[in-house]
């Protein structure tokens, strides 16, 4: 099989914006790394500095300098990292690392993920078994759909090539400044290359090139 270069993970990401870096380790496609959260927070967890991180339950750490609503909900393993903010009735149901500066918006749903530093996730998004890159914001309402209506198993597709994922839950993984429009819909095995723009309430499957614009389907052009 041809390595689809356009969706490694060194296409897609700076790995110095996230504390879960050796998570990515010998990893060729950042949805390898969806199965190994877990682990890697528990691990990850138990090394962080005491002077700056917080655990406040089983697996489940937070810096000091991360601003936390109290209607928040936060089950472990997860990981809230400086100056992050997790805001009102934000659902994180585990497996869950949420990077420097970033935002966890009222309603926002996470699970089995991992958001790189400054990404923005603020108002009823639904983020499961993603990987969101350095800056990515998703617009009001729009989400991550990580299982396929018929139950198979993910495929990620760019045109005639394809990679078998081996994976049933698999949402989207958005590259670094990746920006999603309001109530928009990533179905499971979207790969959104860096710098790209997704329009309002479009729905989104296989690779998107990088520096493009998303309108819809048939129309996606490169920025100018």
């Amino acid at each position: 099989m041809v390595k689809m270069e356009q969706a490694t993970i060194a296409a897609l990401y700076t790995l110095d914006e996230t504390i879960a870096k050796e998570l990515f380790n010998g990893l060729t496609y950042p949805w390898e790394a969806l199965p190994l959260i877990k682990d890697f927070i528990i691990r990850l967890g138990q090394s962080l500095p005491e002077d700056k991180y917080e655990q406040v339950k089983e697996n489940v750490w937070i810096a000091k300098s991360a601003t936390v609503f109290p209607s928040a909900y936060i089950n472990g393993p997860a990981i809230i990292d400086e100056e992050a903010e997790v805001r009102q009735c934000a659902f994180i149901r585990g497996n869950a690392i949420v990077g420097k500066k970033a935002v966890v918006g009222n309603s926002t749903e996470l699970k089995n993920v991992v958001l790189f530093n400054n990404v923005q996730v603020p108002h009823y998004n639904y983020v499961g078994d993603s990987v969101l890159g350095y800056k990515a914001h998703m617009g009001a309402g729009s989400i991550t759909s990580n299982v396929k209506s018929d139950k198979t198993l993910v495929v990620v597709k760019d045109g005639k090539e394809q990679i078998e994922t081996g994976l049933k839950k698999f949402g989207a993984m958005l590259g670094d400044n990746v920006e999603v429009g309001c109530n928009s819909v990533l179905n499971p095995g979207s790969v959104i290359g860096k710098e790209t723009n997704i329009y309002p309430t479009s729905m989104v499957r296989g690779y998107i090139p990088a520096h493009s614009i998303f309108k819809n389907a048939e129309n996606i052009v490169e920025k100018q």
